[in-house]
C-alpha cells in the first residue's frame, strides 16, 4: 500500500501566484454561474486557487471494468465502462485516490465538505486516504436501490447499495448541515444515514446514458443538506452532469471537470433542457351541430359522455402539419427568432438571412403541430 511519506501535501493557500493557468472552459454561463472544463481533474484542480470551493461531490472510477458481466434492463451485458474504469492494481489505485483527494482538499474552503460515492471496490481505499490526509469523517451514507439488477453468477448477494462518505476538510472545520431541513424531509424525525432512492428516472437519461449516472434526487439531497444558495459546488468527475443539474435547480454556482468530450456533450444537452423553458398553451373546442338534451338528472352523465366520445378506432385524416423552429439567444435567454420551415436546415437558412443573424444562438426548439379530422 502507498507509504505515508508518499501522501501528497496540499500547497499553501498563499502560493496561488505559482499556479498553472486554467484552460478556457468547454462551456460557461455567467448568468447561471456554470463553468465546465474538459481535461484531467488533477490538472484542472491544480490550477484552481486554494480555498475557493464550498462543497465537492465526487463519483470517481470504481475500477470495475474487469471483462466480467452484469445485468442491465433484463439483459446480460459487459461490466466494461471504458479505459478510465480499468484497475491499475491496489497500490496505483490508492495513489490515484490520494492525489485527487489531496487536490480537492486544497481547493475546499476551511469549512467546506466533500462527498464521495463508491462501492466496496473503491470506497474503503477512499476512506483510508481521507484519514491519511486529515479529513474529518462525518457520515457514511448507505444509498439503497429499491430494484437493483440481479446477480447473474448466483455466487454473491445482489449488490443493492452504494456508500457515500461525507467528510469535512479537516478536524477544525465547522461544516454546514441543515439539520432542521433534513428533519422536515424525513417526516419530522431525524434523517438516518440509510437513504432509499430509486436510480435515475427515464427522463434523466433522454439525452444519453452514462454507465454510472446518479439520480438528481440524490444530489439534490446532498446539496440541500450541506450547502447554501450561491455556494460554489465542484464535481471533479462530472460525467453526464447530474451535479450541475442539482446545483442549477437549487441556485448554487457550479464548476465541473470531465475528461470525455462525449459526456460533456451529454451534460450540456441536459443543462440546456433546464435553462430553456417552453411554455405551451392549447385551447380545445368541440363543436357539434347535433344538439343534445341536458336533463337535470345527472345520474347517467358518465354513460352519456362515453356514448358521445369519438371511438379510439375511428378513422381520421391529416389535414394540416406544421413545423416551427424557435431560436433561443445565448446572451439573451429568450426566443430571438422563429420561423415555420420544412426542416432544421431550412430554419437555419432563414435565420442566417434574417436581421437577427448576428446573434449567438444557445439552442433551437422545434415544435410540431398536426391537425386531424374524423372521416
Amino acid at each position: 500500500m502507498t507509504k505515508l511519506t508518499e501522501i501528497p501535501q496540499p500547497a499553501p493557500a498563499s502560493d496561488d501566484a505559482a499556479l498553472p493557468s486554467l484552460p478556457e472552459p468547454a462551456f460557461t454561463d455567467a448568468r447561471h454561474h456554470i463553468k465546465i472544463y474538459q481535461g484531467d481533474c488533477l490538472d484542472i484542480l491544480a490550477a484552481i486557487p486554494a480555498e475557493k470551493v464550498d462543497l465537492i461531490f465526487a463519483d470517481p472510477p470504481y475500477f470495475l471494468s474487469n471483462d466480467g458481466i452484469t445485468c442491465h434492463a433484463g439483459r446480460m451485458v459487459s461490466v466494461n465502462k471504458g479505459q478510465w474504469d480499468r484497475s491499475r492494481g491496489p497500490e496505483e489505485n490508492h495513489k490515484f485516490i490520494l492525489n485527487w483527494l489531496a487536490a480537492c482538499q486544497r481547493v475546499l474552503k476551511p469549512n467546506g465538505s466533500l462527498w464521495v460515492s463508491g462501492t466496496a471496490h473503491v470506497i474503503h481505499s477512499v476512506g483510508f486516504a481521507m484519514q491519511q490526509l486529515g479529513f474529518k469523517l462525518l457520515n457514511d451514507i448507505s444509498w439503497v436501490k429499491p430494484n437493483p439488477p440481479p446477480n447473474l453468477s448466483c455466487r454473491y448477494f445482489t449488490h443493492a447499495t452504494e456508500t457515500i462518505i461525507w467528510a469535512a476538510k479537516n478536524k477544525k472545520s465547522r461544516h454546514t448541515f441543515h439539520y432542521k431541513l433534513m428533519k422536515e424531509h424525513a417526516g419530522g424525525k431525524q434523517m438516518k444515514s440509510v437513504w432509499t432512492l430509486p436510480p435515475p428516472e427515464r427522463a434523466e437519461k433522454r439525452f444519453g446514458k452514462h454507465p454510472t449516472q446518479k439520480p438528481v434526487a440524490l444530489l439534490e439531497r446532498i446539496l440541500l443538506a450541506s450547502s447554501n444558495a450561491k455556494d460554489l459546488v465542484l464535481d471533479p468527475f462530472m460525467g453526464s452532469g447530474t451535479t450541475a443539474i442539482a446545483a442549477l435547480r437549487l441556485r448554487r454556482s457550479f464548476c465541473g471537470i470531465e475528461i470525455s468530450a462525449q459526456f460533456i456533450a451529454m451534460a450540456l444537452r441536459r443543462i440546456g433542457s433546464e435553462l430553456v423553458a417552453v411554455f405551451m398553451a392549447a385551447a380545445w373546442l368541440q363543436i357539434d351541430l347535433d344538439l343534445r338534451a341536458d336533463p337535470v338528472d345527472r345520474s347517467g352523465l358518465q354513460a352519456r359522455k362515453a356514448q358521445w366520445s369519438l371511438p379510439a378506432s375511428s378513422p381520421s385524416r391529416l389535414v394540416h402539419r406544421e413545423l416551427k423552429f424557435f431560436f433561443v439567444g445565448a446572451d439573451e435567454r429568450a426566443v430571438v427568432f422563429s420561423v415555420v420551415a420544412d426542416s432544421m436546415e431550412d430554419a437555419w437558412r432563414s435565420f442566417r438571412r434574417s436581421s437577427r443573424s448576428h446573434l449567438a444562438i444557445f439552442s433551437v426548439i422545434k415544435t410540431e403541430t398536426e391537425i386531424y379530422l374524423a372521416c
